[in-house]
């Protein structure tokens, strides 16, 4: 079984960055579609960005578009997600999701991934 693992997440100030980092053992995330989404208390889940498995297409939400940037370092088996000038309403739990069928553009729904990581915190103070 796929298991995934968040870390990089914490506290920032308004227009901070952060690099969130999602690793995997015995299983290659280049195989896999990969999607980080985030979950505020009281809303549901939201996909953020994610990467396909054929081509590395990427593709991100209204909300994060100019200041996200989702990469893989393959060599490090590693998907990252870059955030940059952070707002408050970026507040969340963050989560990476693996979806296992080839896909030449990735999904931005939750029904779409099969495996979850337990997620990391950020929060963005004004």
């Amino acid at each position: 079984q796929l298991q995934l693992v968040e870390s990089g997440g914490g506290l920032v100030r308004l227009g901070g960055s952060l690099r969130l980092s999602c690793t995997a053992s015995k299983f290659n995330l280049d195989d896999f579609n990969i999607g980080w989404f985030r979950q505020a208390p009281g809303k549901e889940r939201e996909g953020v960005s994610c990467i396909s498995t054929v081509g590395s297409n990427t593709n991100y939400a209204d909300s994060v578009k100019g200041r996200f940037t989702i990469s893989r370092d393959n060599a490090k088996n590693t998907v990252y997600l870059q955030m940059n000038n952070l707002k408050p309403e970026d507040t969340a739990v963050y989560y990476c999701a693996a979806d296992e069928r080839p896909r030449f553009e990735a999904r931005l729904s939750v029904g779409s991934y099969d495996f979850w990581g337990q997620g990391t915190q950020v929060t963005v103070s004004s």
